[in-house]
């Protein structure tokens, strides 16, 4: 009898630590930043376009504080910006002193990697592939593992500056610097 007891609390209590652990956010919730522009973040890298001035145009990566550092204006902030916010910031530091009238240009070249986790041959970091969805992150990572369960996966997002974890159908589409986790199934 005092077995049984033991045993439904031990239960009781990892159930209830199940449910606060995650809060249950619906799939639609990831969606609803899919219409903002990109945001910049440490991983991107960024082709800058200063017309006329050939010596200041180049690829430049964010590194992992959010910055990229250019000759002469040294340090800009990208992280959280758009290209054209940074564009603009750019173009600020070059006026000040350098340039009568810069015209700049920010392109992604490269956007940050993903990750996937989990259940699946090969875990680890990949590069973006435009308009993926989390089945092909998952045929990027060599595809499901033996025990993975098929039927969803969690996403982990940084979305306006807060981190999210939700359980999501495979045709959810993926973003940038997104982790996605492929659990286990229990049978």
């Amino acid at each position: 009898m005092r077995k049984n007891s033991l045993l439904s609390v031990v239960l009781l209590s990892l159930a209830l630590a199940g449910c606060a652990a995650t809060p249950r956010l619906s799939p639609e919730f990831l969606g609803s930043d899919l219409g903002e522009p990109y945001t910049l973040a440490g991983g991107d890298r960024l082709r800058v376009i200063v017309f006329g001035q050939d010596s200041l145009s180049n690829s430049y990566a964010v590194d992992g504080s959010g910055r990229i550092a250019m000759p002469l204006i040294g340090t800009v902030e990208a992280q959280g910006r758009t290209t054209l916010q940074l564009a603009r910031a750019v173009e600020e530091k070059l006026r000040n002193g350098y340039l009568r009238e810069p015209k700049v240009s920010v392109e992604v070249e490269q956007y940050r990697p993903f990750f996937v986790l989990g259940e699946v041959a090969t875990s680890g970091q990949f590069p973006y592939v435009n308009a993926m969805t989390v089945q092909t992150a998952i045929a990027i990572a060599g595809g499901f593992g033996p025990r993975a369960n098929r039927n969803y996966a969690e996403i982990t997002r940084a979305i306006r500056g807060e981190v999210y974890t939700v359980a999501v159908p495979l045709n959810t589409p993926v973003k940038p610097g997104d982790t996605i986790a492929i659990k286990e199934r229990f049978f």
